[in-house]
């Protein structure tokens, strides 16, 4: 695919408004493809039984761990090719690309063999029993060839944002979504292969966009007389950019498992109702990441490009927003909360507790919606050290609350009510205070200056 004629460094938007939403509108389909993949196999998957349910509840968590760490391939990605962009360097901007292409593929090979072998003792670990934990370590083993195209996702993903392309990543996951579903109707149904069934069609859907990820960035540098072989030089500046951010996303990856850990002693019942919630809750925050993609592409861009007052006044505008779609969200998601189980489970018992739960994350969506926008301002501006640093800071706040909940030895749908409040609301509350204190400087900017 030629890198469009709109990512030209000379070219300007009329307002900050349409650059925002050119780039955010069509990122919002494409984030919400991993959630969409989650959503899917919870459906298919909640009608087999709460069992089945719960371990792929509890695998995911483990699964969304080791890909959430390695969000910075995507989230190192862009920045890097949205200041080379800014600052008019196409070939530096696709090497960063590649190179961002080839660390993914060696992580994805590494983690994928490890991940594997350790499925067990990792759901035993986590504190499943009985059937519950036999259903986890099937999905776990199943979904680690599609761990490896995930990896590929990100990269790929990201030098597509870093040029300000969006629409391509929206297609590519439009599709891959579709196939996912039909592939796990299939598998599931058709050969009666349970929770294995759906990892594969999962996988299998994720290897299928990886794909079309790695020709298109093979065409673009061959267009452009980029080598596709690996710059160990720029791999090593992504992975030192990389090892911030993945302080960064460790800190969020600790604070959900250590949710998980915590509904794991509610029962199972909790747990598979704790499974859906997160699931909607991912689904609802890479809607409102839509917003924080765009500040990464456009922010990186305009400090590439030496215009620090055109990124105050657009990141201005992204809080607007981001605020004003979380309470449209939370709204909507307060009022759907009675019915939604109804899609996912026959269970009275974990529906009554999901009712809670969403009605607890549904209060919550403004501050995440002011708190993902933050978050992707200073990841464009290249902050990274301090998003790691903020992030620890803010896990030693959710651990006393998360303690509070795991003593009071709730269950039914108030314990999980309780756990949801201390994570909805008084971790994100957390996080709104240490990036809105940062935002406030100029200190981010100076970072992402070229």
């Amino acid at each position: 695919m030629p890198i469009p004629s709109s990512v030209a460094p000379a070219v300007r938007p009329a307002s900050p408004a349409r650059e925002i939403l050119r780039l955010a509108v069509p990122a919002f389909g494409a984030l919400i493809a991993e959630p969409l993949f989650l959503l899917a196999d919870s459906a298919i998957v909640g009608h087999l039984g709460v069992a089945q349910l719960a371990g792929v509840g509890l695998a995911s968590a483990v699964l969304h761990t080791a890909v959430g760490l390695m969000i910075f391939l995507a989230y190192s990605t862009t920045p890097a090719v949205a200041r080379a962009m800014g600052h008019g360097q196409l070939g530096k901007a696709l090497a960063a690309g590649r190179d961002g292409v080839w660390l993914a593929l060696l992580l994805g090979i590494v983690l994928a063999v490890a991940g594997f072998w350790a499925a067990e003792p990792l759901v035993m670990l986590m504190g499943a029993e009985g059937d519950v934990r036999m259903f986890a370590v099937d999905y776990l083993r199943w979904s680690m060839p599609g761990l490896v195209a995930m990896l590929l996702i990100f990269a790929g993903t990201g030098v597509l944002r870093g040029l300000q392309d969006t629409k391509t990543p929206l297609v590519v996951a439009t599709a891959g979504f579709t196939l996912n579903i039909l592939l796990n109707l299939w598998l599931v149904y058709g050969l009666g292969l349970s929770v294995a069934g759906s990892a594969i069609g999962t996988s299998a859907a994720q290897w299928a966009m990886a794909a079309v990820y790695l020709v298109m960035v093979q065409r673009n540098a061959a267009r452009h007389s980029v080598s596709l072989l690996p710059h160990w030089k720029g791999i090593r500046a992504l992975t030192r950019v990389g090892s911030w951010l993945m302080l960064r996303t460790l800190s969020l990856r600790i604070a959900i498992l250590a949710t998980v850990f915590v509904v794991t002693g509610q029962g199972a019942v909790n747990l598979a109702a704790h499974q859906l919630a997160m699931t909607i809750f991912s689904f609802l925050a890479f809607a409102l990441d839509a917003l924080a993609i765009a500040a990464q592409a456009l922010i990186g861009k305009e400090l590439g490009a030496s215009n620090p007052a055109n990124a105050r006044r657009l990141t201005r505008t992204m809080i607007r927003w981001g605020i004003g779609f979380g309470a449209v969200t939370g709204a909507l998601l307060a009022i759907a909360a009675p019915w939604a189980g109804v899609l996912f489970t026959a269970d009275a018992d974990v529906r009554s507790a999901l009712t809670y739960a969403l009605w607890i994350l549904a209060a919550g969506q403004p501050i995440a919606g002011y708190v993902f926008v933050l978050d992707g301002v200073l990841i464009g501006a290249g902050d990274a050290r301090y998003l790691a640093l903020a992030g620890v800071a803010n896990l030693a706040f959710y651990a006393p609350l998360l303690a509070a909940v795991a003593a009071a030895g709730g269950s039914g749908p108030a314990g999980l009510a309780w756990l949801w409040a201390a994570f909805a609301v008084g971790y994100m509350a957390a996080r709104a205070v240490t990036l809105g204190l940062r935002a406030r400087s100029d200190r981010w900017m100076v970072l992402g200056s070229p």
